[in-house]
């Protein structure tokens, strides 16, 4: 068995290698091959489902119920704010520079790290399954969403993304929905007494005051934000419409249906893209909330979405790194980070497996 220094050694590495390979979402091959071949260098058996690499510990019994750790290797696409190259991978003052670092390169080889700890160890409570998937950034057709369905049925889940290592116990589901004020289209020239653009106020009043009374202790209220409007293609014209989109960030407390159900008593149409990135949390008694609590670790509720809103199990968003450096210019995790986490992340399982 690797020592947790060694494992901690040859995750930063493989981040390095992860950050110098450019793996934007449904462009992830190349990292999946990094992947496999590093988790079969420490003798693990896996296998690989389009860019999804995955694996169960090497004395898998399918009558104990099944332990996820997945974490994603695609990335965003570099801003225009570099001042460094997003993937040279360089370490200065403690800080590994690169894309994807923060966001999920580093809860991702920490866990990566975790189960090759894990693999041969038998008499477990649980199978440990991992999954370095793809497409996350993007919520595409070909990532965890897809893998669900090859792998064993999954009773629990640690979703590795950037926490600071903090148990974040529920998560906001997303609802995006395409709103429609529909009017009279006509010549600008003549009189019109439907026009959409004028409708628009007393739409955007509606939306800013609608009220969704279930108030969460961990993830707080729904959040409705309107991102755009467009209305309008020249001077001249009253169009016969004006789109907005709003997103809509759901609690636990409600279902994405319950949303939907809700906003058709908007003064427009109202149509939900998807309703299937839902909510997640976990019970604060679960054995995971309680092994994290007793390592000196803060509970909260997120509202960032990440592979947990595909999930239907108990599960737990967990990782090093800031969730503030995501997607942000010169991105960076620290490299003690990196090695803070994999013990913490064993010290955990230890008290759940």
């Amino acid at each position: 068995m690797k020592s947790i220094a060694e494992l901690q050694q040859e995750a930063v590495a493989l981040l390095q290698s992860l950050i110098r390979t450019q793996s934007f979402s449904s462009e992830e091959d190349k990292t999946a091959t990094l992947i496999r071949t590093w988790l079969e260098g420490h003798g693990v058996a896996c296998k690989q489902e389009k860019n999804n690499v995955y694996a169960i510990n090497k004395h898998e019994d399918p009558s104990k119920p099944y332990l996820l750790l997945n974490s994603h290797h695609d990335t965003v696409k570099p801003n225009s704010g570099y001042s460094r190259n997003p993937y040279e991978a360089t370490i200065e003052n403690g800080k590994l520079y690169g894309l994807g670092s923060n966001d999920a390169g580093g809860a991702l080889v920490c866990l990566l790290a975790t189960f090759v700890y894990f693999y041969e160890q038998q008499d477990m409570a649980y199978n440990l399954v991992v999954a370095a998937t793809a497409e996350e950034e993007t919520s595409g057709p070909n990532g965890l969403n897809s893998l669900l369905k090859t792998l064993p049925k999954i009773d629990t889940a640690i979703v590795g993304e950037p926490t600071q290592m903090e148990l974040a116990v529920a998560e906001k589901g997303l609802v995006v929905f395409d709103a429609t004020i529909k009017g009279t289209a006509s010549h600008a020239a003549h009189p019109n007494n439907d026009n959409p653009i004028y409708k628009v106020g007393k739409v955007m009043e509606w939306f800013d005051t609608v009220s969704f009374d279930r108030i969460s202790d961990a993830l707080g209220p729904v959040k409705l934000t309107v991102t755009q409007i467009n209305g309008g293609k020249q001077h001249n014209a009253v169009p016969a419409d004006v789109k907005l989109v709003l997103d809509v960030r759901v609690n636990d407390l409600y279902t994405n249906d319950e949303i939907e159900a809700l906003l058709q008593a908007a003064p427009c149409e109202v149509k939900a893209r998807s309703l299937r990135l839902s909510s997640s949390s976990i019970p604060m008694e679960h054995a995971l909330v309680k092994a994290g609590i007793a390592a000196g670790r803060k509970t909260y509720g997120s509202p960032t979405l990440s592979d947990q809103a595909v999930l239907s199990c108990d599960s737990l968003k967990l990782g090093p790194g800031d969730s503030l450096r995501s997607h942000t210019a010169d991105e960076f995790i620290y490299v003690s980070e990196i090695e803070a986490a994999i013990p913490l992340y064993i010290t955990i399982l230890k008290e759940t497996l």
